[in-house]
């Protein structure tokens, strides 16, 4: 892989609010790193069948994630979906010759950039706007932020798989 993207881990000695938010930042720097040096067509091919999770499947689902937690329920601000529709609920992942890196990391950034926007108005003990589908319960940002570390590292698992398929090339 090359390395153009900059990971670097939070200081061991961070306080709380800096920790979260160097592990987030952490992760979504390693998604880009997985994703670097590869054409569209590489980006855009699945890991195996029958499954279409591809690298730009996972950075346009990210992409929605963000939305979702940092606009949708941090601040109560629904633009609605990117990619996905009520008739295609996996439309992130079903990608086509003419979806490309450029548009697809482009959007993920521009969300990425309002998530922290949004959190900076937020203490990590504040109540999101937005409420619990399961419970109608707010959630606090701190436990947004660890949910977002979940979600993507779970998903660089599957980065890692899906790198190495394509080109052997695997990294932490």
């Amino acid at each position: 892989m090359t390395t153009e993207t900059t990971r670097s881990e939070p200081a061991q000695n961070a306080d709380e609010r800096a920790m979260l938010e160097g592990w987030l930042d952490y992760h979504r720097q390693t998604l880009a790193w997985k994703c670097e040096g590869l054409t569209d067509a590489q980006l855009r091919t699945a890991s195996v069948e029958p499954s279409e999770l591809s690298l730009m499947g996972l950075v346009r689902h990210m992409a929605e994630v963000e939305r979702g937690w940092f606009r949708k329920v941090l601040v109560g601000d629904d633009p609605g979906p990117i990619y996905y529709t009520e008739e295609d609920r996996d439309g992130e992942f079903h990608l086509t010759a003419a979806d490309s890196w450029q548009e697809a990391y482009g959007t993920w950034q521009a969300e990425i950039e309002i998530a922290r926007r949004n959190a900076a108005g937020f203490g990590l003990d504040e109540l999101s706007v937005g409420k619990s589908r399961f419970t109608d319960d707010p959630f606090n940002l701190r436990w947004i932020y660890t949910h977002m570390i979940e979600e993507y590292a779970r998903h660089n698992g599957h980065a890692d798989l899906i790198r190495e398929r394509l080109d052997g090339t695997t990294g932490d």
